[in-house]
Parts: structure tokens; sequence; C-alpha cells
């Protein structure tokens, strides 16, 4: 095989496998839209982007209570050298006169290190605590973020597959009001029915081509938003791997309780609690002493040339080291305001969780209520479709055979096209209660 002919070949190959992967990529299960938006979503990465800035946060806050090392340099250039006042009996002047002396020289140089160690500090202590209850707080929020995305995937998904199926019925319907219409123009040619017969017909068929329409433009409208709630790109296709039969057979237990565990607003809320309760213990802290240890180490040199770095020159070393307390005594009640608003703000934080689990109980009972008024709906709208059906198949059967009217089997396809309506309405209504229900009653943890 030619050289050329085989790169050619190899390009080929490279083409249709990345066809192949794309082709893959846009067809999605309920499960992979969701975990490709978990993936791709904004609000989730930057949920997990401020998981990374409080993991910074800690990382700041437990350096603070490391030792500090400092490198400080100076140099001075007096372009007028301080004057100072010295009694003039120093010089032999007489009593009560001031003769002014230059002491200090034009340049002058220092550098050195300089340490300090926070020893002992309550707030320290505190603040670290808090910090890394702050990165708890972010981990739980990112959780409350990616359940929010997966929920809103999970209705716009099922919103898609009913645009789907109601597509699908509205176009068999067509094909067989389409059958029915030319047999009928067919029979008025033959004198056997009148014109109003086939107007009829023209009539429903051209309904169901204005409510084709409009199927259509509510199936975009929802695949955009499935694109969306998914961050898929708008121009790209996209493909729904599964069936609504498929999903609809799918049975949901109902809970009789909340795992609040798994209700991230719950989760942020508790850990808001553990952030309160060491607003608490800082407050406590600022009546504790604070201790630091210090030191410094340094060279220091003055000239009235700048010559500091000719040889031999004679540098002055200068070494301390010591500590610091401060232990406060009277703050004004200060320390004594802000520890009792803190506990009042803990006070808020446990009416508020208490509020939230009686709310919780109840949207779990209203939306179990939904649930099975939902499917008690949809039974009964399913049974309705299946009599439609029936009925349409009677009065076509009649009119076939020249015992029925036009009229009576417009009117059947009519009913038809109303039961597959409210049957889809209805089932959606349901799948939406569904992931409603588990939302509610925390069967969703992402």
């Amino acid at each position: 095989m030619q050289p050329q002919i085989r790169k050619l070949l190899v390009i080929v190959l490279m083409l249709a496998a990345a066809g192949t992967i794309n082709a893959q990529q846009s067809s999605f299960t309920l499960d992979d839209a969701i975990q490709y938006a978990l993936d791709k979503h904004a609000s989730v990465k930057n949920a997990v982007l401020d998981e990374r800035i409080a993991d910074r946060k800690v990382d700041e806050l437990t350096g603070a209570g490391t030792p500090q090392i400092r490198f400080n340099g100076e140099l001075n250039n007096f372009i007028d050298v301080p004057v100072s006042f010295v009694p003039g009996e120093f010089f032999g002047a007489e009593a009560g006169q001031y003769i002014p002396v230059q002491f200090g020289q034009q340049y002058s140089m220092s550098g050195g290190f300089s340490f300090s160690q926070l020893v002992f500090d309550g707030s320290y202590l505190v603040g670290l605590q808090a910090a890394r209850t702050y990165r708890e707080l972010s981990q739980k929020k990112t959780k409350q973020s990616r359940t929010d995305v997966a929920v809103n995937v999970t209705k716009a998904y099922f919103g898609a597959l009913v645009s789907d199926a109601r597509l699908d019925i509205i176009e068999a319907n067509l094909q067989r009001v389409e059958k029915l219409m030319n047999e009928t123009k067919a029979l008025n040619k033959a004198g056997f029915v009148e014109k109003v017969d086939v107007d009829r017909m023209e009539l429903t068929y051209n309904n169901l081509l204005v409510e084709k329409e409009k199927v259509m433009n509510f199936k975009a409208l929802s695949y955009l938003l499935l694109k969306y709630n998914m961050n898929y790109p708008y121009q790209e296709q996209i493909i729904l791997a599964e069936r609504l039969e498929e999903i609809a057979k799918k049975k949901t237990t109902v809970p009789d309780k909340v795992n609040l565990e798994n209700r991230p607003e719950y989760e942020v809320l508790s850990v808001s609690r553990k952030m309160q309760e060491l607003d608490v213990k800082l407050s406590k802290a600022g009546y504790m002493p604070n201790l630091v240890a210090f030191g410094t180490f340094s060279y220091n040199n003055a000239r009235n040339q700048f010559d500091f770095f000719s040889g031999g020159l004679k540098w002055f070393p200068t070494t301390l080291i010591g500590a610091r307390l401060s232990v406060p005594i009277w703050t004004g009640l200060q320390n004594k305001s802000k520890l009792a608003q803190s506990r009042l703000s803990l006070e808020k934080i446990d009416n508020a969780l208490d509020l939230m689990r009686n709310s919780f109980q109840l949207e779990l009972d209203q939306a179990r209520t939904n649930y099975r008024n939902n499917l008690l709906s949809l039974d009964f709208v399913r049974k309705n479709r299946e009599l439609a059906k029936e009925i349409s198949r009677v009065s076509k059967t009649k009119y076939d055979n020249g015992l029925g009217s036009s009229l009576e089997m417009v009117n059947a396809e009519s009913d038809v096209r109303e039961a597959d309506a409210n049957f889809f309405n209805v089932l959606y209504d349901t799948l939406i209660s569904q992931i409603e229900l588990e939302r509610i009653s925390g069967s969703i943890a992402y």
C-alpha cells in the first residue's frame, strides 16, 4: 500500500472514530444526563471552587499560628541631619545658653531578621475551628447544588420525553386521519358520501396539522430547557436514550418520614449552627489573655560618606528576644454584649431548625397526597384513553359499513386526541410529583 493511501486511510478512520464518539456523547439516559450536568453545570463548578477556597482559608488561618520570620532592611539619607540643643556649660559657655549640635550622620543602614510566634490566643483556636467548619459548610452547599441540578435535569428530561411521546401520537393520528380523508374523498367521488363528510375530515386533518406544529414547538423548547439545565451546547443535537413508557413503569415508594441527612438545606443550616456555636466561643475567648513571643537580630551602621560596602567596615549587632502578654481587664462591657448577641443568634438558628423540620413533614404529607392523587388520575385517564380508542374503532367500523355518520367518526377522533392530551398531561404531572416526593423525602442525594 502506498504511503499516501495509507495516510489517507488513517485520517478517514480517525474521523470515523471521532464521529462515533460524538454520536455516543449525544445520546443520554436520564442518569447520563444527570452526570453530564454534574460535571458541566456552572453552579456545581462554582460550588466546588468555593470548597477549594475554603480549603485555602483553613491553610491561611493555620499559617497565622506558625512562626513568622521576616527580613527587614533600611537605608536612610539625612539631607539635613537632625539638630539637638545641648546646655552651653558643657562646652564652657555661660549657664542658660544652649548650643545646637548635630549628633547624627548623613547615612545610616540597618538589616536583620525578626520573628514572632503565637504562644496562646483563644480567638485563634476558635477561628481555626470556624475555618474548618466553614469548609464543611462549603461541602454541604456543593451537595445542595448538585441535588438541585439533578432534580432540574430530571424534570426537564421528563418534559422532553413527554413532548416526544405527544409528537409520536400526533403523527400517528395524522396518518390515520389522512387515510380516512383519502378514503372519504374516494367515496365522495363514487357518490356514496356527501361533500360535507370530506370537509369534516379535511377540517380534522388541518386541526391536527396545527396541533402538530404546536407540539413541535413545545418539543424544541423542552429540549432547549434540558440542554440549559445540563449546560449542554445549544447547537448540538441531543438524543434521549430512554423511553417514556419505561420510566413511567418505574414505581417509587411512598416514604413516611424525611431523611434529614439527605436534605442539603437542613444540613447547611445545621452547619451554620456549628458556626454560631463557635461565634459564642469566640466571644468568650475575648476574656482570655494573649501571649506572643518575639525576637530580632540585626546589624546597623552610620556614615558621613556612602561607603557601607567598603572592606573592613565594622557593623554593630543588635539582638532582642521577648514576650508580650495582653490580659483584658475592662472592655466597657463590649465582650459581654457580643456574647449575649451570639447566644441569641444561636437560639434563632435552633428555632429555624425546628421550623424547618416541621415544614419538611408538611411538605412530605402534601407531596405524598399529590403523588397518590396523580396516580389515581393517571389510572383514570389511561382507562379513558383506551375507551376513546375503542369508541373510535367502533365508529370507524360503523362508518365503513354504512351504519354511522362521518360526524360521529370525527367526534370520536376528537375524543381520542383529547384523551391523549389529558393522558400525557397527567403523566407528566405524575412524574414531576414523583421526583418532588423523592426530593422532599430525602431519597435523592448527590
